[in-house]
């Protein structure tokens, strides 16, 4: 957290640095911040340079390079002093919603050498989320004949921050007629509830308008209001009950339209239509809920009405109202939660970074050409990825954090026996049926000058008559060189030539370095001439 003044905040910066400090020596590679939520632009996160071991001289020539999966633009570095700051609004609700972990990842890259540094930003909560009620308005229709004590259910307020800042307590407006019973165990599974303190009557009250406040526990504190409008009725005296007031239901994701979830069951001691049941929704149902399932209003049958999936819902929380056909109607009520379970219905997705367009073939084993990272929607098994490489190659997948694998050079290459490979990543999860995604590299190799020219044959013997003219052709040789382009272009010269014996001729590769065929493409050209007899030549003369 970051702190004002300029003596607190150096000795934050101390603490940091031999935190810090006191982490590399144990060995770990990994760079921790963290920053509140909803800080502004500019705002010091860390010394990421420093703290990195980088030299802020190197930053720009090592290409000094930050990339975020999924968050780019939230945080910056400045490359003249090395820090780490915040680039634009960070609202953590929208980042982790109410997950209590909240982070982003960084990848920092940086070339020659290549290093590659992992560093996690931790986002902190700020209390800027007011505890909110499904609706600003309740209508609660009680019966002037209710016994003393009774209770009547009520959502409560939900706050978007964590933590104290999410606590919330609740006070309901002074009154002579109800009080507040707020659960003190878990609220997801208990509501709010009315109770009843003080007989009804209708005659005396007709109406009563009261207002339930939800504070959370930040500073400073943030509420959330909503207006009960309670309407005192008249006779029927008796309200439906579920057999339970909770429904604790397991459901598979992906179940089809018209799965049934649950049969409720609500009675009713009232004779004829004040005893006659209708089911329903409460009236401040999302529209989420709706869109996913459908209540038969006579039987109390819930069924799977939409797309149900573990991967945007993992826990419905249904309030369910049960009413008679009374004059005036009486309600009843019931909490359904439904847990939806994951089923491996998504493929690992493979996301390749390419560092390097092609690779030396002296390149050192240990070089790497690319990064991977690896992500699975699903949860438990069904989202452990392991990555495999395909088919058998000089390189190997070497494991950096978590999901995040880099691609090494992991033998020595030969571009003559293979100037490129197709490689296939594979990522497979462990669900049942496992499923599992490709994804296509080529690597190709660079040509570098190992190989020197060659002729076809060690010696070669001419034939030749004497007495040829000078620059007469006599025989041509070749070379061949197996490396590519200008590595591979031959220049042939000689070494010497005389009459009666055949000289000798080198060849030069045209390569940096250059590669001169010595000894080994030293040719030997034995020249014979073919001697007239010498009778002929006197005879010739005459």
């Amino acid at each position: 957290m970051l702190t004002s003044g300029p003596e607190r905040q150096g000795a934050w910066l101390l603490l940091h640095s031999l935190l810090l400090l006191a982490a590399w020596e144990t060995g770990s590679s990994q760079v921790h911040y963290s920053v509140p939520e909803e800080a502004k632009h500019g705002s010091f996160v860390g010394r990421i340079a420093q703290d990195l071991g980088l030299e802020l001289a190197e930053l720009v020539p090592r290409l000094f390079r930050v990339a975020s999966k999924g968050r780019g633009g939230l945080l910056e570095v400045n490359l003249q002093n090395g820090i780490l700051f915040v680039n634009s609004r960070i609202d953590r609700e929208e980042l982790c919603g109410r997950s209590v972990e909240c982070s982003i990842h960084l990848e920092v890259i940086v070339d020659r050498p290549l290093q590659v540094f992992h560093v996690e930003v931790e986002i902190k909560d700020i209390n800027d989320n007011p505890p909110v009620f499904p609706a600003t308005h309740k209508n609660l229709f009680i019966s002037e004949t209710r016994p003393l004590d009774s209770h009547f259910s009520l959502e409560g307020a939900s706050d978007a921050d964590i933590g104290a800042n999410a606590l919330l307590t609740y006070r309901l407006s002074p009154n002579e007629y109800f009080s507040l019973e707020v659960p003190t165990n878990d609220e997801q599974v208990t509501p709010l509830e009315l109770v009843l303190k003080k007989p009804l009557d209708r005659e005396v009250t007709s109406e009563l308008l009261l207002v339930l406040k939800a504070t959370d526990g930040g500073k400073p504190e943030l509420t959330g209001t909503v207006e009960l409008n309670i309407t005192v009725l008249d006779v029927n005296d008796n309200a439906p009950v579920f057999d339970k007031t909770v429904y604790r239901i397991k459901l598979l994701e992906n179940a089809r339209n018209g799965t049934l979830v649950i049969r409720l069951n609500a009675s009713d001691l009232d004779e004829g239509s004040n005893g006659h049941i209708l089911y329903s929704f409460a009236t401040d149902v999302s529209s989420n809920t709706e869109a996913s399932f459908r209540i038969d209003s006579n039987s109390g049958e819930i069924k799977v009405n939409g797309k149900i999936d573990f991967e945007e819902i993992k826990l419905w929380k249904l309030q369910i109202e049960a009413v008679d056909k009374g004059n005036p109607p009486m309600f009843g009520h019931c909490t359904i939660l439904i847990e939806v379970l994951d089923i491996n219905d998504n493929a690992p997705e493979l996301l390749v970074t390419s560092l390097l367009l092609s690779i030396p073939e002296d390149a050192p084993p240990g070089t790497v050409i690319a990064l991977i990272s690896v992500t699975d929607h699903d949860a438990g098994g069904n989202a452990r990825v392991t990555c495999s490489l395909t088919p058998q190659v000089p390189f190997k997948l070497v494991s950096t954090f978590k999901n995040y694998y880099s691609l090494v050079l992991d033998s020595a290459l030969d571009r003559e026996k293979v100037s490129e490979y197709a490689l296939v990543l594979i990522a497979r999860d462990g669900g049942s049926p496992s499923l599992s995604t490709m994804a296509s590299v080529s690597v190709e190799v660079a040509d570098v000058n190992d190989n020197a020219p060659a002729f076809a044959q060690p010696e070669y013997t001419v034939f030749v008559k004497e007495n040829n003219p000078p620059g007469c052709h006599i025989f041509t040789v070749s070379a061949r060189d197996a490396d590519a382009l200008e590595n591979a272009l031959v220049s042939r010269w000689g070494a010497g030539l005389t009459r009666s014996r055949g000289g000798s001729g080198c060849a030069l590769g045209r390569g940096r370095p250059r590669q001169i065929s010595w000894p080994s493409a030293l040719v030997s050209l034995q020249v014979r001439i073919l001697e007239i007899l010498e009778t002929n030549r006197n005879f010739a003369r005459m």
